[in-house]
C-alpha cells in the first residue's frame, strides 16, 4: 500500500507539473503560479534572463536580480504577458527592439536601474502598455521619438534621475498620457516643448527641482490638465503673470519653495480652480479682495509659512469656500470680516499660531463646536489671564468677560493748526492707544488716504509730515485712529502763506528738494525755526579743507614744472642753419642750379 501512494503521488505531481507549464516550462530557479498565470524570479541573484517560460505567462517578476542588460527581443516569446517587472537591478543597456513581440503588455517596470541613456526604438511594440515606470534611474536625457510607438501609455514615472535636457519631441506619440511625474532631477527650466506633446495630460507632478522661476506660457497646450504638484524648488520665487494662462486646473500645488508673496496675477486667470496648497513658502500678508477671481475655490493651504496678517477681505467673493489651513504661521488673530460668509466655512486650522485671545477671535470661539478643526484646538498665546488655554476649554459664559477689546481712542486731542510760509515742513502728531493697538490713518483735505512714501506722508508713529509745504497744501487733514472695537478722529488745519517771488523757495525735483534753508515746524508750535545756512559748521570745515588742499597741489605742480623747464634750458640752441636749393626762374626743374643757405635765430 506504501509503495502504491508513492506512485500515486508521484503521477499527481506530474499531471499537476504538466498543468502548470502549459506551453512550456518552468524555470528551475523561479515559482510558477499556474492558476495565475504568474512567473516569480525576484531575488533569485539571476545574472541573465533565464529561459524555459511558459508561453501562457501573464505576469513575469524578475525584480531584485543581478541583470546587466535586456537583449533584443528577449522576451519574444510571452505573446500574453501584460506584466514584467526588472526594477532593483543593475540594467544599464536595454537594445532597440529589446521587448518587441509583447504586443500585450501592460505594465513594466524597471525602476532603480542603471540606465543612463534609452535607445530610440527600445520600446518598439508596446502599443498596450499603459504604466512604464522609469524611476531612479541615471537618465541623463529624453531623446526625440523616445517613446512614439506607446500610444496607449497613460502613467509615466520618471523620478529621480539626472535628467538636465528633455528634447522636444521626447514625449511624440504620447496621446493618451493622464500623469507625468518627474522629481529630484537636474532640469534647469521647464521642458515647455516637450510637456506641449502631452495633449491628454490631467496630472504634472514636478518635485526637488532647482528651477528658479516659471515663465509665461511654461504650460501652453495643455488644456486638459487639472491638477499640477510644485513642490520643494527651493530656489522658485517668481511666477511670471502669464505662467499658468490656458490652464483649466481644478488643483494647484505649490508647496516648499520660496514665494514670498501669494502670485495674485498669476493665479487670477484659474476660475475653475477648487484646490489650493501654498504651504511652506515664505508668504506674510494674504492681501484683501485680490482671490476674488477663484470662485469655485473651496479650500486654502497655506501652512507652515510667515503669515502675520490676513486683511480684512481676503477671501471676498469666495461663496464656496469650505476650508482654510493657516496653521504654524505667525498670525496673532483672523477676523470674521476676512470671509464672505463664515456660516459655509467648515474646517479651520488655527494651531501653531501665537494668538491673541481677544473680541477679534470670538467668533471662532463661540463657533468651537461647529466647526471642525481637524484634530487641532487652537491655543491662546495673549493676554496672560488665558495663556495656554485651547478654545474648547472656555465655558460659555465667560467669553464676554475675557474675549474683549478697548475701541481707539486718540490720546491728545488739543486743537492742532499750523500757519507756515511756502518751504516749511509741518508735522501733525496723532498719537491712540487701544486694544488691539488701533491703525492710524491719515486723510487728505481732498478726501484720499495718505501713504507712508511721498512729500506729503504718514510716519511710522503716526505723526503726519507735509515736506515743504506748498500753498495748494493748505486744508483740514483727518487722522483716523481704528481697531475692532471701535474709531476716534481727530481734524488738524494747515495754512501755507506763499512768499515773495525775489525769494527762494524749495524746488521738488526727482522724488527730493532743492532748499537754500531748511525750516520745520510742529503745529503745537508758535515760533518757527530757520537756519540760515543750508550746511552746518562741519560740513564748511570739510568743504575748506578740500579747497585748501586743492589749491596748494595746483601751486605744487607749477613749482614742479618750472624746475624741469629750468634744468633743460641750457641745452637749447639759439640759432639754426637750414640749407636749400631754388627752384630755376623759367620753371625747368632746377638742374645744375646753386644751393643757398640761411641762418634762422630762436628766440
Amino acid at each position: 500500500m506504501f509503495v502504491e501512494s508513492v506512485v500515486r503521488w508521484g503521477a499527481w505531481s506530474i499531471l499537476l507539473a504538466g498543468l502548470g507549464v502549459s506551453g512550456g516550462g518552468c524555470p528551475s530557479r523561479c515559482t510558477c503560479r499556474p492558476e495565475a498565470k504568474e512567473v516569480i524570479c525576484s531575488g533569485k541573484h539571476l545574472n541573465s534572463v533565464p529561459e524555459g517560460f511558459s508561453s501562457d505567462a501573464k505576469r513575469l517578476d524578475l525584480s531584485y536580480n543581478k541583470l546587466k542588460t535586456v537583449g533584443r527581443r528577449q522576451f519574444s516569446g510571452l505573446q500574453l504577458l501584460q506584466e514584467l517587472d526588472l526594477s532593483d537591478n543593475l540594467i544599464s543597456m536595454m537594445e532597440v527592439e529589446a521587448f518587441q513581440g509583447l504586443s500585450n503588455l501592460r505594465t513594466l517596470r524597471i525602476k532603480n536601474n542603471r540606465l543612463k541613456i534609452i535607445p530610440v526604438g527600445v520600446f518598439s511594440g508596446l502599443s498596450s502598455l499603459r504604466f512604464l515606470d522609469l524611476s531612479q534611474n541615471e537618465i541623463l536625457v529624453f531623446l526625440d521619438y523616445t517613446f512614439k510607438d506607446m500610444s496607449n501609455l497613460q502613467i509615466l514615472e520618471a523620478t529621480e534621475n539626472d535628467l538636465v535636457f528633455i528634447s522636444q519631441r521626447a514625449f511624440f506619440g504620447l496621446t493618451n498620457v493622464v500623469e507625468l511625474n518627474l522629481d529630484r532631477s537636474n532640469l534647469t527650466s521647464i521642458p515647455t516643448e516637450a510637456l506641449s506633446q502631452l495633449p491628454s495630460l490631467t496630472r504634472l507632478c514636478m518635485l526637488r527641482l532647482t528651477i528658479p522661476s516659471i515663465p509665461n506660457n511654461a504650460f501652453r497646450r495643455l488644456h486638459r490638465l487639472r491638477s499640477l504638484v510644485i513642490s520643494s524648488w527651493p530656489f522658485l520665487d517668481s511666477l511670471a503673470s502669464n505662467s499658468l494662462i490656458g490652464l483649466n486646473l481644478t488643483s494647484l500645488v505649490i508647496s516648499n519653495c520660496n514665494l514670498s508673496e501669494i502670485p495674485y496675477p498669476a493665479l487670477r486667470h484659474l476660475v475653475y480652480l477648487r484646490f489650493l496648497d501654498l504651504s511652506y513658502n515664505p508668504i506674510t500678508v494674504i492681501q484683501r479682495n485680490l482671490l476674488g477671481d477663484l470662485l469655485r475655490l473651496q479650500e486654502l493651504h497655506l501652512a507652515g509659512g510667515s503669515l502675520v496678517r490676513i486683511d480684512p477681505g481676503a477671501f471676498k467673493g469666495l461663496t464656496n469656500f469650505r476650508m482654510l489651513n493657516v496653521s504654524s504661521n505667525q498670525l496673532s488673530t483672523l477676523e470674521e470680516t476676512a470671509f464672505q460668509a463664515v456660516g459655509n466655512l467648515q474646517v479651520l486650522r488655527l494651531d501653531g499660531n501665537p494668538l491673541a485671545c481677544d473680541c477679534r477671535l470670538l467668533w471662532v470661539v463661540r463657533r468651537r463646536l461647529r466647526l471642525n478643526f481637524d484634530g487641532f484646538q487652537p491655543t491662546c498665546a495673549s493676554p496672560d489671564a488665558v495663556r495656554q488655554r485651547q478654545f474648547r476649554d472656555f465655558s460659555e459664559k465667560e467669553l464676554p468677560r475675557l474675549f474683549t477689546c478697548r475701541p481707539a481712542r486718540i490720546q491728545d486731542r488739543r486743537p492742532q493748526e499750523a500757519r507756515v510760509e511756502e518751504g516749511t515742513t509741518v508735522l501733525f502728531s496723532c498719537k491712540a492707544d487701544g486694544d488691539p493697538a488701533p491703525a492710524i490713518t491719515w486723510i487728505s483735505s481732498q478726501r484720499n488716504v495718505i501713504s507712508p512714501t511721498g512729500r506729503i506722508r504718514v510716519l511710522p508713529n503716526g505723526t503726519l509730515e507735509v515736506r515743504y509745504a506748498q500753498v495748494h497744501d493748505s486744508g483740514a487733514y483727518q487722522c483716523l485712529a481704528g481697531n475692532t472695537a471701535g474709531n476716534d478722529s481727530l481734524t488738524v488745519g494747515l495754512f501755507v502763506k506763499g512768499v515773495p517771488r525775489n525769494r527762494s523757495i524749495p524746488i521738488f525735483i526727482d522724488e527730493s528738494w532743492i532748499e537754500p534753508t531748511h525750516m520745520t515746524q510742529t503745529a503745537n508750535s508758535s515760533s518757527q525755526m530757520a537756519k540760515p545756512y543750508p550746511f552746518d559748521a562741519k560740513t564748511l570745515i570739510i568743504a575748506t579743507t578740500m579747497g585748501f588742499l586743492s589749491f596748494l597741489s595746483s601751486v605744487a605742480i607749477c613749482f614742479v614744472f618750472m624746475f624741469f623747464w629750468s634744468q633743460s634750458k641750457g641745452q637749447i640752441k639759439h640759432t639754426a642753419t637750414i640749407d636749400f636749393v631754388p627752384r630755376s626762374s623759367m620753371g625747368g626743374g632746377g638742374d645744375g642750379g646753386d644751393g643757398g643757405r640761411f641762418t634762422m635765430k630762436l628766440i
